[in-house]
């Protein structure tokens, strides 16, 4: 058996690699040992038929090697392949092929409680929404941090300097006598509706925060923002009313 241990581990492993064991699966004796119940050991014991298959020509290997060190008949030529049957084959001109029997199916289980569950899925129904919570905390958590760290509030600072600065280069002379705050709120920002959050973000350089509360109306922007935002919505000077 040590020589096809390697396919036996690697089988243990892509197992217990595509999802956790039940504690159901086992037992613990008294002394100290693990033993497997009923329904698991049934389960692996259908693999057995492949292992034989790989163990075969070990076997007849370890027979040869010790058939050419022992004293024989001269009357016999080489030991028996009973197993692989490689003698029959040879003279048929073919050549044995371990067969490798289908696997058991793999049970997969979910990671929090144990309950069998279908391929391709990490938790149970009734484990999803504790563990979406779970994670729903933890991201906050640590965006949190995120938002409080030296990088993120230097890009802050960078980005209020850049927005004071542009407040200051505006000259308030350059934006058209009937472009005033009335104007924006009946014409121009119920159109800003039909225009998508990422566009209001790239033509005015704000924040996406910043740009969806302006699409819905929830904060007005700076009177520099207002021509192009009317611009956007194409809005000119005795434009109608929306109705």
């Amino acid at each position: 058996m040590e020589a096809v241990r390697p396919n036996v581990d690697a089988l243990v492993l892509d197992w217990i690699t595509r999802g956790p064991l039940r504690r159901a699966w086992f037992f613990e004796e008294r002394n100290g040992n693990a033993r497997l119940i009923a329904q698991f050991a049934s389960r692996l014991s259908e693999t057995m038929a492949n292992w034989r298959s790989h163990v075969a020509p070990v076997a007849e290997w370890v027979a040869r090697s010790l058939w050419t060190s022992a004293q024989k008949p001269r009357t016999t030529v080489h030991p028996s392949t009973r197993l692989t049957q490689a003698h029959r084959r040879a003279a048929k001109g073919s050549s044995f092929d371990p067969h490798h029997e289908r696997m058991p199916r793999r049970v997969t289980v979910c990671r929090n409680c144990g309950k069998e569950i279908k391929a391709g899925d990490t938790f149970c129904s009734g484990c999803v929404p504790e563990i979406s919570r779970e994670n729903l905390i933890k991201a906050a958590h640590a965006g949190r941090i995120a938002t409080v760290s030296d990088e993120a509030q230097s890009k802050r600072a960078a980005t209020q300097r850049k927005q004071v600065a542009a407040r200051r280069a505006w000259n308030p002379a350059d934006k058209p006598n009937w472009l005033d705050e009335r104007t924006y709120l009946d014409k121009i920002q119920p159109r800003l509706k039909n225009i998508t959050v990422p566009t209001i973000r790239d033509v005015l350089s704000v924040s996406e925060l910043y740009a969806t509360n302006i699409r819905n109306g929830r904060c007005v922007p700076h009177p520099r923002h207002w021509k192009v935002l009317a611009d956007l919505a194409e809005i000119a000077e005795g434009a109608p009313q929306p109705s």
